[in-house]
């Protein structure tokens, strides 16, 4: 207990105590009093402000930008990160230490920091890449969804490249000759033997990218006041801010963040026991 204290201390602090906030917030409302000239009083509204939040087509219409972007993100980081650990861990690589600090540097960059960065490169007659593709609108809104994958790939895939290639090393070396003795090729021992043997971590970044997918925030927020595809309530963390910020209503707003907490804990639950399985 005395190692693990200050840990449960800090977990309590920044995550316990704001879900609990949170679940207050939830169950009240601001209701005008009288006519409307005697000011705002808070209610118990139990569960209302649940009810109201999930028929809200903007908070439920997000999930399904969150489901798309999904479908495109999670196997292009996956995949990439993984590519790119293999090959780094392969025979033929050389300068290890170089690509994996360059491949990492991205995802030391904040993400404001990387959507200021990105949204100077998608701007038209501003940004050179534009120009040189002729004008293509990569803030318009068929391209927003993919402009915002973009920025995530750019600050994630080398962090879980570093997972991976970490994993790799821990192989033990004489499973690895087991395989070029059976006569096992390169590509052969990195899918049929490295693969399997790192579905851990493989499991563990698609259960955090998940959680993480769910939380989508930073880079469309600051793509927001700039593209025509991306609205204040585009992904249900930008709703749930909107209505604190933008309504001052915090009970929906409460309501809306305890709603998608569930739904990251159920998600983290079926990963887990779906990796747990395999």
């Amino acid at each position: 207990m005395l190692f693990v204290g200050p840990f449960f201390a800090l977990f309590a602090a920044v995550i316990v105590a704001p879900l609990a906030y949170a679940v207050y917030l939830s169950l009240f409302s601001e209701k005008s009093s009288g006519l409307g000239f005697g000011g705002a009083e808070t209610v118990f509204v139990g569960l209302g402000n649940y009810l109201d939040t999930l028929a809200d087509r903007a908070f439920t219409d997000g999930f399904l930008i969150i489901l798309g972007y999904c479908l495109f993100y999670i196997p292009l980081m996956i995949g990439g990160a993984l590519g790119l650990a293999l090959l780094l861990d392969s025979g033929l690589a050389r300068a290890k230490k170089f690509f994996q600090l360059a491949l990492f540097m991205p995802h030391i960059v904040p993400g404001v920091i990387a959507g200021l960065i990105w949204l100077y490169l998608y701007l038209p007659g501003i940004s050179p890449i534009v120009d040189l593709l002729g004008g293509v609108n990569f803030l318009g809104g068929d391209q927003v969804l993919g402009s915002v994958v973009n920025i995530a790939l750019w600050e994630w895939v080398g962090y879980n490249m570093i997972i991976y290639f970490a994993a790799l090393q821990a192989i033990p070396a004489e499973v690895l000759e087991a395989a070029r003795m059976d006569g096992a090729g390169a590509i052969r021992t990195a899918l049929s033997v490295k693969v399997p043997l790192i579905r851990g971590a493989v499991i563990t970044t698609v259960l955090f990218t998940i959680i993480g997918s769910l939380q989508l925030f930073t880079e469309p927020m600051v793509l927001d006041n700039v593209s025509d595809g991306i609205v204040s309530t585009w992904t249900p963390n930008m709703y749930a801010y909107n209505e604190a910020f933008g309504n001052n209503d915090y009970g929906q707003a409460g309501a809306a963040s305890i709603i998608l907490a569930l739904l990251a804990a159920v998600l983290s639950y079926v990963v887990t026991r779906w990796g747990n399985r395999r």
